[in-house]
């Protein structure tokens, strides 16, 4: 999937995606036309690149390393400022039950994240990231936030995600359908009450 370079300016809002919410395709293409609507800044690290893209190499051998490369370089191209680096320090502080999960707290902390947006939210618990004013926060929950700020810019994020689908195309009420399986079913619920939009 490609995206144009981002040059708009984001509010105040930061996100941090994890590894779990990057991995699928059609959620990642869809978080990543969603941080160019300029509601929030997205936020990323190359450790978590990595993450995602080892266990996507893992359990699809049939896909081509280098396009997932590819995807990741062009990931780091479209938004802008998305790279969090020197959290490292950070992470011998952070105690979470599984110590895989310590980088992105880090990661969140340095660029004073409001969010980490994942699936995981038992792996993120309020008492380690309530100190920094950071919250664990599952996408369909964080969609229905952007839905509330500005429906129509996330309206045209989905029709920007449908309209660059090729092989295959979709309608927006597949679209929707993917979404809902991706676990945005709220989200999904949302969307076709303005079809029409996408």
């Amino acid at each position: 999937m490609e995206w144009d370079t981002d040059d708009r300016q984001t509010v105040d809002l930061t996100a941090l995606f994890d590894a779990c919410v990057l991995y699928p395709a059609p959620l990642r293409d869809f978080l990543i036309h969603l941080a160019r609507t300029g509601l929030f800044r997205a936020r990323w690290t190359e450790r978590i690149h990595d993450e995602w893209t080892r266990n996507l190499i893992e359990n699809r051998p049939d896909l081509d390393p280098s396009r997932i490369e590819r995807t990741r370089r062009l990931m780091n191209e479209a938004v802008l400022d998305c790279l969090v680096t020197d959290f490292e320090d950070l992470i011998p502080a952070i105690h979470l039950a599984d110590p895989n999960d310590q980088h992105a707290a880090a990661a969140a902390i340095r660029c004073s994240a409001d969010l980490i947006v994942t699936f995981n939210l038992r792996h993120f618990p309020e008492s380690v990231l309530s100190p920094h004013r950071i919250e664990a926060e599952h996408p369909d929950r964080f969609v229905l936030r952007l839905l509330a700020v500005d429906e129509a810019a996330v309206c045209d994020a989905v029709r920007r995600q449908r309209m660059n689908l090729r092989k295959p195309t979709k309608t927006a009420d597949e679209l929707l359908d993917t979404l809902r399986v991706q676990g945005l079913e709220q989200t999904a619920a949302h969307l076709r009450t303005v079809i029409d939009l996408l």
